[in-house]
Order: structure tokens, then C-alpha cells, then sequence
């Protein structure tokens, strides 16, 4: 298996492309105040839960804390900064985002899973976009066929991953436990959803 590190993540990155732009990491999207009142709105404000999972024939707990909304019809649940956040976020990339989930990672603890968005709901040719929060942690990126080259990203605060619809296909995502990390970080990722 092939891997690619990236990183310098003070520069722009592209590791992946195709027609609708692949994969991006922007970094500085955000500057260091916005991401510090948006991470502290977003703990003490957003609708946190937990869920579970069948996992090995057994039900066990999600390793992160979830919160959801739809920018389209759910406003007054919005916690505040999290619209305009959106907002700036699709005009940067002309895309008009109208669902956002969050996620908690309460330390290096809490991870997801390889995977890759579910595309049945999805506006087709729509960027997914996931702004970070808090701490840095890894995201690593690997493609589902042979050789399964892996690139990996560290994701610093107010830095952007752009993924394009069509690399769901090809490639999944995750963030790896990472037991050094003893910070908490909030993920945002905004989709197209149909309505």
C-alpha cells in the first residue's frame, strides 16, 4: 500500500482529482478567533447526542458525539454563528449547502471509521465541505482499489476539506484514533441534500 503524507498543511493541498475538483485541504479558511467563539457556541449550544451501532454482532457505542440540522428549514434550532458560517463557507465554494452535521471528538479517543458518504440522498455534482474545530487530528484518506493508496492530512483549526461527490466512488475518509490528542475537536460538514 502506497502513502502519501501531507504534512505541511500551511499550504493548499490537492491529492485528489477528477471532474468536480476531487479532494482539497484549505487551510486558514477561518481565522483563529472565528474558530474559537464558533468551537465554544458549538459545545455549549449544539444538540449533542450519542448513538449506537451493530458492530460485530453487537451494539456499541458511536466513538464521538453527533448533532444535525437542515439550513433550510430548521433555523430557529440553529445554534447562533453556525448559518453565517455555512453561508461563508458556500459562497467560497458556490455551493448551496442546506444540511450540516456535526461532530464531537472529545479527544484522540473518539474516531470515525474509514467510509464514504452515503450518496442516495445527495445532490449529485455538490461538494461536501468539513471545517474544523479545536484540536488537529488526521484525516486519512484511502482509495478502494488496489494499490489503496492512503494520503493523510492533518486538519488544523479553521482549515477546510473539500471532497467532491464523485470521490465517494473511489475513496473513503476517516479520522483515526490518535491517543496523543488530549484536546477536544468539532468537525462541520455541510452537504447539498435533497429536498
Amino acid at each position: 500500500m502506497h502513502q502519501n503524507s501531507l504534512f505541511d498543511t500551511s499550504d493548499p493541498q490537492h491529492p485528489i482529482d477528477d471532474a468536480e475538483g476531487g479532494v482539497r485541504y484549505l487551510p486558514g479558511v477561518f481565522d483563529r478567533d472565528w474558530c474559537e467563539r464558533l468551537f465554544e457556541v458549538l459545545w455549549h449550544q449544539a444538540e449533542w447526542n450519542s448513538q449506537q451501532r451493530m458492530m460485530y454482532e453487537r451494539l456499541v457505542e458511536v466513538p464521538r458525539r453527533m448533532a444535525s440540522y437542515r439550513l433550510d428549514r430548521e433555523r430557529e434550532r440553529l445554534p447562533p454563528m453556525l448559518e453565517e458560517t455555512a453561508q461563508r463557507i458556500g459562497a467560497r465554494l458556490a455551493a448551496p449547502f442546506n444540511s450540516v452535521g456535526l461532530n464531537l471528538y472529545r479527544d484522540g479517543r473518539d474516531s470515525v471509521a474509514p467510509h464514504n458518504d452515503k450518496l442516495h440522498d445527495l445532490a449529485p455534482r455538490q461538494p461536501i465541505a468539513v471545517l474544523s474545530l479545536g484540536a488537529t487530528r488526521r484525516m486519512t484518506i484511502r482509495a478502494k482499489r488496489a494499490p489503496h493508496t492512503q494520503w493523510h492530512m492533518e486538519l488544523e483549526a479553521g482549515s477546510l476539506v473539500v471532497m467532491s461527490h464523485a470521490s465517494q466512488h473511489h475513496y473513503d475518509h476517516g479520522i483515526p484514533k490518535s491517543p496523543g490528542v488530549v484536546d477536544p475537536r468539532i468537525s462541520i460538514a455541510l452537504r447539498v441534500r435533497h429536498p
